[in-house]
């Protein structure tokens, strides 16, 4: 049997070293989930169009995106980006924009399936009242793909949280660097990280039965 010694666990090294990597992996989950759902609902409506020069672009990049690990890609991000610009991002930054533009791809397929479960009859009533491509997809079916996807959207932000602890590996302070750092300054790194994985699966199996409950609400409306 392992000596495990939890008592090192106080609300000063909570304060010091988990709330500042707490927040910044609730921060990146924000802001690339939305993000991530405004620039995948743009490549879905390109794909979507019909029109081949809106159609090959979004649909390389959702492909490409998709074959490529998050982890290379935020690797390549970090490295390459500051060389074509001339000056370093930040960890931070990088790791913001990269999940960003990553977990598009992945918002973009699901607002796809969503705009797709709305029947193509409100799409042609919209057409003949006048309404133009885009006015029908603002005011019928954008609003409608949101609701009947909204499980799948948060389900894939729950992942998206999950992978947030990939920024370690371009030095960006999250929720599991600020355990890493507590388990090697206080000498318990075995602790930290089963710590840091009851914390990760108290998180994401909440969110994931509010999920469910959400659905069940809409399944009713429905």
């Amino acid at each position: 049997m392992l000596a495990l010694d939890f008592s090192f666990i106080d609300a000063q090294v909570v304060s010091g070293y988990i709330v500042k990597g707490l927040i910044f992996s609730f921060e990146l989950t924000a802001v690339a989930m939305i993000g991530g759902i405004a620039l995948g609902t743009l490549l879905a409506l390109m794909r979507l169009s019909g029109k081949q020069a809106l159609v090959i672009p979004a649909a390389a990049y959702v492909n490409t995106m998709r074959s490529i690990p998050l982890v290379m890609v935020i690797l390549w991000f970090f490295l390459l980006i500051p060389l074509l610009i001339g000056r370093p991002l930040g960890a931070e930054i990088s790791a913001i924009v990269t999940f960003t533009l990553f977990e598009a791809a992945y918002y973009s397929e699901i607002m796809r399936a969503g705009i797709q479960s709305v029947s193509r009859g409100q799409v042609q009533a919209g057409y003949a009242m006048g309404m133009t491509y885009a006015q029908t997809m603002q005011l019928i079916v954008l609003p409608q793909a949101f609701r009947n996807m909204l499980p799948v959207l948060l389900t894939q932000t729950i992942i998206l949280f999950q992978d947030t602890s990939l920024v370690y590996a371009i030095g960006a302070y999250d929720l599991l660097k600020g355990f890493e750092v507590a388990g090697k300054n206080f000498n318990r790194p075995i602790e930290t990280y089963l710590i840091a994985t009851v914390v990760y699966f108290v998180i994401c199996f909440s969110l994931s039965m509010a999920v469910r409950r959400l659905q069940a609400r809409i399944a009713i409306i429905r």
